[in-house]
């Protein structure tokens, strides 16, 4: 059986942690799913809303962006006020936000609600998520299960996103899902009635409130930046190095209140296991590789091809099938494998997708064309997923757990803009069959990125590094 604790309890028997798994599980789906829902919805949106692919497109990017830049902050927020009840809150500010983009009347209303509110509501529901999964599941294969849960649902909302997403707006309009967002937040708010916070919060725990303002100001340029690059270079540049220093800055002012033994928002100490640093680089690869070919798949069928929402969402089935199939089992995966090994094949598995997707796609005009790659894809993602996050988590102990699951969120959500701002970026300025190719190109070499971080992590399992006496759980 699962080793489990629950309330701070170690080894108390899994009911009660398989209970809270269910709600947590659903979190990181709908967040998962707001993210490539809207892929095809591109033509519906734009038509109601008296827009273009590209403005669609940015409120998808910013949506992505706020998730990235407020990661870190949310997960130091529960430290201070408690994982539960940031989850809630969490909860409570992405549904307002699902509710007013059903109601948008325009572009900027819809940014304000799904770019802003909902991505504000998944900063903060999201650390909670993994911190409580880990917590609650101290043993490498039951936390294994549980990460492959909690991945499974989240690559499955990602890859089902488009054929739910599909299926609303045909039937209904696009409207409508965000209406089921809401009611999805509705249900997970009751489920969560049975989660208890493993640890208690800690009021007099410090903010570095200027530190996360520098923070997330340096991810915004940095991802806006990429964004210009169809339009102007100098803009781009300008604001990529801008970006660059201001979290130059950010880490400057960390290492200052470190020697004066003050808490920073993020600790340099995160940063010092070789194995949890080139498990950051993997997942967010890995994340940039799934929004990236969800949003230029569904805009080069739709725009490029003519497809409608349902047909495109249709042949993304593939890419949730073979997540399906590659990340439920990752409990027994992670018994026989190592999860180096699982996140190298993962990998390898991607990026062959990638190419096929690219080699019979761009050849064929049957959209059938794309399902081998798509589905290659989904079982490389879902291998490689939850070994990632898993040797992140377990790297560091359990007074460390909301900064790690901040940094590691973030990380992740920052691989989620860059794949739809680059590969989007790169498609959008030609919308043609060429540009498609030149994206998947970009995304095959990002992949080949991937491996090669996979490949250099330790073959042991990961050195835990102590917590500072500041940060013991009390």
């Amino acid at each position: 059986m699962a080793e489990a604790r629950t309330a701070g309890t170690p080894g108390r028997a899994s009911g009660a942690a398989r209970g809270v798994l269910a709600p947590l599980a659903l979190a990181q789906f709908i967040c998962s799913f707001a993210g490539s829902n809207m892929n095809v919805m591109i033509n519906d949106i734009s038509e109601d809303l008296d827009t273009t692919v590209q403005g669609v497109q940015v409120a998808i990017t910013i949506f992505l962006l706020v998730m990235a830049a407020l990661m870190i902050p949310g997960g130091k927020l529960t430290d201070r006020y408690g994982r539960r009840r940031c989850f809630l809150a969490g909860l409570t500010v992405y549904g307002v936000g699902a509710l007013l983009s059903a109601a948008a009347p325009g572009l900027g209303v819809l940014i304000l609600g799904n770019s802003v509110l909902e991505g504000v509501g998944t900063a903060l529901l999201i650390p909670p998520v993994y911190i409580l999964t880990t917590l609650l599941f101290t043993e490498v294969t039951s936390r294994a299960r549980a990460f492959g849960a909690v991945m499974a649902l989240g690559g499955i909302g990602a890859a089902a996103g488009p054929l739910l997403g599909g299926l609303i707006t045909s039937a209904v309009s696009w409207r409508a899902a965000f209406v089921f967002q809401a009611l999805v937040i509705a249900l997970i708010i009751i489920l969560s009635r049975r989660i208890e916070d493993p640890l208690p919060p800690d009021p007099t725990r410090p903010f570095d409130t200027a530190g996360a303002i520098l923070s997330a100001l340096g991810l915004i340029l940095i991802v806006t930046g990429i964004l210009a690059a169809d339009n102007n270079i100098w803009l781009m540049a300008g604001l990529i190095v801008l970006g660059a220093l201001v979290l130059l800055w950010f880490f400057r002012g960390v290492r200052a209140k470190e020697r004066a033994g003050e808490e920073p928002l993020l600790s340099t100490t995160l940063f010092r296991n070789r194995t949890s640093d080139l498990g950051l680089v993997t997942q967010n690869i890995q994340w940039l590789l799934l929004m990236g070919t969800s949003f230029v798949v569904a805009t080069y069928l739709q725009v490029v091809r003519g497809y409608d929402a349902i047909q495109t969402g249709v042949i993304f089935t593939a890419a949730t099938l073979g997540l399906l199939a590659s990340s439920l089992p990752a409990e027994r995966l992670a018994k026989r494998w190592a999860q180096r090994t699982l996140i190298v094949a993962g990998f390898v598995v991607t990026t062959a997708g990638i190419v096929v997707l690219l080699a019979l796609a761009s050849g064929s005009p049957s959209a059938w064309a794309f399902a081998p790659g798509l589905l290659l894809i989904g079982l490389g993602l879902g291998l490689s997923l939850t070994p990632s996050v898993n040797v992140v988590q377990s790297s560091f102990p359990d007074g460390q757990q909301g900064e790690i699951s901040g940094l590691s969120r973030s990380v992740s959500n920052l691989g989620s803009s860059l794949g739809t701002a680059i590969a989007g970026t790169i498609l959008v300025a030609g919308l043609t069959a060429h540009a498609y190719g030149a994206a998947m190109i970009t995304l095959a070499v990002l992949g080949l990125a991937g491996l090669a971080a996979a490949l250099s992590l330790p073959r042991g399992p990961a050195p835990r590094l102590p917590a500072s006496p500041s940060r013991e759980p009390t």
